[in-house]
């Protein structure tokens, strides 16, 4: 447990100091290529259900193959090389520094009264028509997509990669991947889909639920305003299209006191999302600053917990076994 907390603590490392290279090769690439190859032959005819199945247990199992052999692989040549691998397995998986990047890229043209280069970066990490949104709308954009991919981007990894080291974080990506590329509701993806997103929603439910109550926990909020947020989470979470992102929507719009959801037009098609919190502020630019610094408060106290586990793991076997053996000595 401790050369797997390393290995986390190393990746959250690497990703704040060079974050993910555009231009560096990625698993996720790979699992896209993959997904986009098999889709293009696979999604036609009848069986769109099993074929889409199939689909998903060809990736998961080339990825689990990959992963699990080049770690062992590794170890066989040398421990350090197995931690260096595994280092960047997890790395890899999450997306902090991205993840916040994206919120300013919006966020700076905002404040500089630049509503269109704001729109135009925000059409970069939504999938609704961005060109005729205020400054409100735009910021509700920023702050909804920096909200739900805390946990797909950040807390979901880490997760699977506390539960199972760098070959869980990348089959929990390569999930997430299939999910976001033949996942969708519509008349292309729907059955052929299925098994990704009924999977993904499986693999989410757990840290998006944790995600909303490290969002809390250490947001820095006074412990009324706290206490307001997950009333918003109790009340609103449920009424989210998606069992999972609805959790940290409705985290993020208690802490902040505004409301998300709402109209949102895609390709020309109005969407009425169910609102989340209430409309207590106006929204407004500082609030996607705000909403990634809820993410890295949540992912440092996350590991922070998880550390404090392990240590006191590692500690209390020691010390069981120690009372064993006096124990032992002195009934003898």
């Amino acid at each position: 447990m401790i050369g797997n907390t390393a290995a986390i603590i190393a990746a959250l490392l690497l990703d704040r100091l060079i974050g993910d290279p555009r231009n560096w090769p990625h698993p996720v690439k790979w699992f896209g290529a993959l997904i986009a190859f098999l889709e293009r032959k696979w999604n036609k005819g009848t069986f769109l259900v099993e074929k889409g199945t199939a689909l998903l247990v060809v990736v998961l199992a080339v990825t689990a193959f990959s992963s699990i052999g080049l770690l062992k692989i590794s170890f066989w040549a040398h421990p350090i090389a197995a931690f260096c691998l595994e280092t960047i397995m997890i790395w890899a998986a999450i997306a902090p520094r991205s993840l916040k990047e994206a919120g300013m890229d919006v966020y700076k043209p905002l404040v500089a009264g630049d509503l269109n280069e704001a729109r135009h970066k925000l059409s970069w990490i939504v999938g609704r028509d961005t060109d005729k949104l205020n400054e409100s709308d735009i910021t509700r954009g920023a702050v909804e997509t920096v909200a739900e991919n805390t946990s797909d981007g950040v807390i979901a990894p880490l997760f699977w990669a506390m539960a199972g080291g760098g070959p869980a974080a990348l089959l929990y990506r390569a999930i997430n991947t299939c999910d976001s590329m033949v996942g969708y509701k519509n008349d292309r993806y729907e059955q052929f889909g299925k098994a990704s997103a009924r999977l993904d929603d499986v693999v989410n439910f757990i840290p998006a639920r944790l995600t909303a109550v490290l969002l809390i926990a250490a947001s820095g909020k006074p412990l009324a305003v706290c206490r307001y947020a997950w009333h918003i989470v109790k009340r609103d979470a449920r009424k989210h299209p998606s069992p999972n992102s609805g959790w940290c929507e409705a985290a993020v719009a208690g802490l902040l006191k505004i409301e998300l959801g709402g109209l949102n037009v895609y390709k020309g098609v109005v969407s009425d999302r169910a609102r989340m919190g209430d409309p207590i502020k106006e929204r407004e630019a500082e609030h996607i600053l705000e909403t990634a610094k809820f993410m890295e408060r949540a992912t440092c106290f996350f590991v922070l917990l998880f550390l404090a586990g392990v240590i006191i793991y590692e500690f209390a076997i020691p010390w069981s076994k120690s009372i064993s053996f006096i124990s032992g000595l002195w009934h003898s």
